[in-house]
């Protein structure tokens, strides 16, 4: 029995260890210009799958998550970006052996890397030594995508590769009555693109942590002060870089776990409560203050609006009757 424990802990502490000294080697000096990839040797069939994972109660979430991005043909690896500090040595070494247990049955490697430090600015390091491929698919742990949507998302980007592709979008606008730019909904057009699921060029993480200087400095510890708006910030980066908006795409299933609108939690995966952005007005009171704050450092707002939804299908409109209620006439 005794022995059995003792084989557990050096278990424990193997994966540890590994996790522990792979991310260290991960975030030894991203932004150094010799230690990017040739852009030649990125792969441009594949995605890398980025998991930002912070929550303890969503690790039996984050697990599925990350064997179904690996089981996918589409997937070259998945890293599990850990950035919750308190998290304890054993739990996380229990989720580095789970995660590369899982590895084995998928296509694609999945990898535990503990982030440098708990900034949201640090989903978007550049990785060269994990990342070889054009393409990466930032996402949250409580978003559940079906694989024909995942796959269509990935084809529509490949026709359009300077700019995010997703499924959840969001919006600045001007408040003409206070004179200031707010975060909002609407229901026509689009600016930013949120990060529960994005697919964008992973060029952009090299801009986004690397580049910009001193105003782009200022503006990743705005998100640091804020512990908020990351995902504002790419968009920023990105719309001035191609004066363009984002691509909203269709799903057919893209289950949001941590959406307010959900009855409580979920039995299945042990979630009692929703995510941060559940706290709706003050949440989208302190990203209107973002966009307002990188507006001042910038100088200018690049966002730019994008309009309409790229469907995977068009099928029949009309409504029929069939067992004494309307249906599409196709179904």
């Amino acid at each position: 029995m005794e022995r059995n424990r003792v084989l557990t802990v050096f278990v424990f502490l193997f994966f540890l260890f590994f996790s522990v000294n792979a991310s260290r080697k991960r975030s030894a000096d991203p932004c150094n210009p010799s230690a990017q990839r040739d852009p030649r040797t990125l792969r441009s069939d594949q995605v890398t799958v980025l998991i930002n994972g912070y929550s303890e109660s969503r690790i039996p979430l984050l697990q599925s998550l990350a064997a179904t991005y690996a089981a996918s043909p589409l997937v070259s690896s998945v890293l599990v970006l850990w950035g919750n500090p308190s998290t304890p040595a054993q739990t996380l070494a229990r989720l580095a052996q789970n995660l590369s247990l899982s590895s084995s049955f998928g296509a694609a490697s999945v990898s535990l890397v503990r982030q440098p430090s708990s900034s949201l600015n640090a989903r978007f390091l550049p990785r060269p030594s994990s990342i070889g491929t054009h393409a990466v698919l930032i996402c949250d742990d409580d978003v559940e995508v079906d694989q024909r949507s995942f796959e269509f998302a990935f084809r529509i980007w490949g026709s359009n590769q300077d700019r995010p592709i997703g499924f959840f979008v969001r919006s600045h606008d001007l408040d003409l009555s206070r004179k200031e730019w707010i975060y909002t909904v609407h229901p026509d057009k689009y600016s930013i693109m949120l990060t529960k699921f994005m697919i964008l060029k992973s060029d952009y993480l090299y801009k986004y942590s690397c580049e910009g200087g001193p105003r782009m400095g200022e503006m990743r510890r705005i998100v640091d002060g804020m512990r908020n708006c990351e995902d504002i910030l790419m968009n920023f980066v990105v719309a001035d870089e191609t004066n363009a908006g984002p691509i909203l795409v269709g799903a057919e299933r893209a289950r949001d776990y941590g959406d307010a609108r959900n009855d409580g939690g979920d039995e299945r995966w042990g979630l009692k409560g929703v995510g941060l952005s559940s706290r709706r007005g003050e949440h989208r009171k302190r990203r209107g203050e973002c966009i307002r704050e990188f507006h001042r450092v910038m100088g200018r707002l690049p966002l730019r609006y994008g309009y309409g939804k790229v469907v995977n299908s068009v099928g029949e409109q009309g409504m029929c009757e069939k067992g004494g209620r309307l249906v599409l006439c196709d179904q």
